[in-house]
This record gives structure tokens, C-alpha cells and sequence, in this order.
């Protein structure tokens, strides 16, 4: 009895507020946009450009789940589209309501399948055709196009804006895309040993292929191999591993001096530091080929001579640490197990997490600090 009221429960996550609160803007901007610029919430039989209840389902997936395959878009657009042809060619043809409503549903499912369009919202789309006699007579066809088509195109377009303004992604991922380094080699969460035939083989065996995209399971499955890996690393805290030793800079620190210390010291990251150590950012490498790379394309140049000028320009304009400095990134206490560390530097957008104390900084954990822990962990475990 337990276990049965438990499996009535949520089975869902607890979400992040702030989560929740961007899908939910997002639906409202989406419907609004769409019915404000491109339909009406005033039906118009004489060019079909309203909105209809089917869309706030459509505007669910694609702001609240858009990593769903039942959320792209040739599922949202081509399903939709599809369930409206349907749904008008089953009240044409069918007088009784209820058969009418049930057919329109039942082959809509059948053909969105076949034509690998599932979409839920679909489903809604067949119904309002079939519930729909006399828009359908005044509309018929055109009823697929306007509004279920527009209207879907519209929400699907928002929806891939919103995605990238808020840090999302929409469309989903492909498996086979080029890495964040434009190369051919996959991000290392999913170099899992797997090919994209045998991912889908497993969505497939375990009926999960309308569930979960092929990306998203290479992830997955990295993503648990990487935890697994960090079980097995034993009771290795920060505190065991960072360097303790560190060179800082203030947030006026000038370009030239940030770079000497680059070369200088060889470091990927410096960790950047106000009154009392307290910790403001870090600038790594990167930083500083970023700001080249712009200069550079801004002046036709290339990297290096870029770069010299960035220098000049720093005796006049000066360009500080605090202009180029990172302060969003991954952070930690001296007490974080090491296993946390890993998936914070596992796909390349980091080179150190700084290990803060009260806010002050007290230590960094870079990459080579990680492998050379991991290393001997390793060489324990085989001992």
C-alpha cells in the first residue's frame, strides 16, 4: 500500500524556482508575441489567424522541456500540421461527434508515429478540427496552415530565441555536431565508447526513443560513468590537493603585468583579489586570446600582432583585470570531496576552481593538481 501511494506522488525532481519561473516567462512572451505580431485571440473564420487552446500545450514542451524530442521542431510544426489535415479530413467525412473526435485523435497518433512528428499537443489539434464543424466548413484545409502551422512556427521560433537569451538550448543538441572547439572529436562527457547506432538500439529496446534524444543519453551515461569514477576516488578533499602557494592579482592589475606573469609563472588561471584576499574572479589564458581574437578581427590583423597592440594600447587605454576577469565560474570549499571537483573541469570551460574560506581565497585545484591526485589514488588502489 506504501509503494502504491508513493507511485501517486510526483516523480519528477524538485525543480529550481528559477527554472520554473523561465519556462513560465517564456510561454507568456511566446503566446504573446505570436498572438499580439501574428494571430488574434479573436477567432477570424476568414483568414483562420487566431489562436487556439492547443497552443498553450505546444508552448509547455517547448519552454518548460525543450530537450524532449516530442519538442522539436519537425515534431511541434510537422505534428501539429499533420494532426490539422487529419482532423479536417475526418469532419468532412464523419457526421457522428464522438467518432469524429475519437477518429481524428486515433489516426493523428498513427501518423505522427509513422512519420516520426509525435507531438502531444497534437492530439488537442485533431480534436479542435473535429470539434470545430463550422470552421472547418468556412476554412477546410487552409485550417492546417492558419493558424495551426503559423501559429506553431511562430511559438517555435520564439522558443529557440528565448532558449539562447537564457542560457538554454533549443533545437535540441545533435550527437554528431562539432565540439565547443569546432573539431570532430566528441566533448568528453560523451566519449562513452558508444556509436549513435548503438544509443538509439538501447532508446529503442527500452521504448524511451520519445522520451530521450541519442545527445542527451551520451551525456547521461557520461555524466554517471564521471560520478562513478568519483566514488572511487576515496575521501580526497580539496584541501588535500590545491595549491596553497598562490600568485594573485588586484582588480587593477594592467594587462602587460597580467601578462608577464602568464609567461612567467607558465599558469593557465590567476586568481584575482581584493581587500584581505577576499575573492573577486579569476582570468584565465583564454581571457586574454578572447580579447586578441576580437581585436584581431575587429583591425583585419592577425593573433599576435593583436595581441602586441593590446599590450601598447595598455600603457594609454589601460585594459585591467577586472575588465577581462570571470566571476560566474565554479567554486569550492577546502571540505569538497574531489569527486565534486571532476565534472566542474570535465568539459573544458575551466582550467582551475578556486577554493574559497569565508569568502577569501585559500587555495586553487587546477587540472594538473586533479590527474596528479587521481594518479595516485589510482596507484593506491592498484597497491
Amino acid at each position: 500500500m506504501e509503494s502504491l501511494f508513493r507511485s501517486l506522488g510526483p516523480v519528477i525532481g524538485r525543480p529550481s524556482p528559477v527554472e520554473a519561473l523561465r519556462a513560465g516567462l517564456g510561454a507568456l512572451i511566446g503566446l504573446g508575441v505570436t498572438g499580439v505580431f501574428l494571430l488574434s485571440p479573436v477567432v477570424d473564420l476568414t483568414l483562420g489567424l487566431y489562436l487556439i487552446a492547443p497552443f498553450g500545450a505546444t508552448s509547455v514542451l517547448l519552454f518548460a522541456v525543450p530537450n524532449s524530442p516530442l519538442a522539436q521542431p519537425w515534431s511541434a510544426v510537422v505534428g501539429n500540421t499533420l494532426a490539422a489535415l487529419v482532423g479536417v479530413a475526418v469532419c468532412s467525412v464523419i457526421a457522428d461527434p464522438v467518432l469524429r473526435i475519437a477518429l481524428a485523435v486515433g489516426l493523428t497518433i498513427t501518423v505522427g508515429i509513422l512519420c516520426r512528428a509525435i507531438h502531444p499537443p497534437a492530439g488537442a489539434v485533431a480534436m479542435t478540427a473535429a470539434m470545430s464543424p463550422e470552421a472547418v466548413e468556412r476554412l477546410g484545409f487552409w485550417f492546417a496552415i492558419a493558424p495551426v502551422a503559423t501559429g506553431t512556427l511562430a511559438l517555435v521560433v520564439c522558443a529557440a530565441i528565448y532558449a539562447r537569451l537564457t542560457g538554454r538550448r533549443y533545437p535540441f543538441r545533435q550527437f554528431d555536431e562539432p565540439n565547443r572547439h569546432r573539431t570532430e572529436d566528441p566533448d568528453p562527457a560523451k566519449r562513452i565508447g558508444l556509436s549513435r547506432e548503438e544509443l538509439t538500439e538501447l532508446l529503442d529496446q527500452y521504448r524511451q526513443s520519445f522520451n530521450l534524444g541519442v545527445e542527451d543519453l551520451a551525456r547521461l551515461i557520461g555524466a554517471a560513468e564521471l560520478q562513478a569514477a568519483a566514488h572511487r576516488t576515496g575521501p580526497l578533499l580539496a584541501t588535500d590537493v590545491m595549491s596553497r602557494d598562490l600568485v594573485t592579482i588586484g582588480p587593477d592589475t594592467p594587462l602587460s603585468k597580467i601578462a608577464d606573469l602568464f609567461r612567467h609563472h607558465r599558469f593557465t588561471s590567476l586568481p584575482v583579489t581584493g581587500v584581505e584576499g577576499r575573492y573577486l574572479g579569476v582570468i584565465f589564458q583564454m581571457h586574454l586570446i578572447d580579447r586578441a581574437r576580437e581585436d584581431a578581427l575587429r583591425l583585419d590583423r592577425g593573433y599576435l600582432a593583436a595581441f602586441r597592440r593590446l599590450i601598447d594600447q595598455d600603457r594609454t587605454q589601460p585594459v585591467r583585470a577586472k575588465d577581462i576577469m570571470s566571476v560566474a565560474g565554479p567554486r569550492a570549499v577546502p571540505a569538497t570531496p574531489v569527486g565534486v571537483l571532476l565534472p566542474m573541469m570535465a568539459d573544458g570551460d575551466v582550467d582551475a576552481v578556486p577554493i574559497l574560506e569565508k569568502g577569501r581565497i585559500v587555495g586553487i585545484v587546477t587540472r594538473t593538481d586533479l590527474i596528479a591526485a587521481l594518479a595516485r589514488s589510482g596507484l593506491r588502489a592498484q597497491g
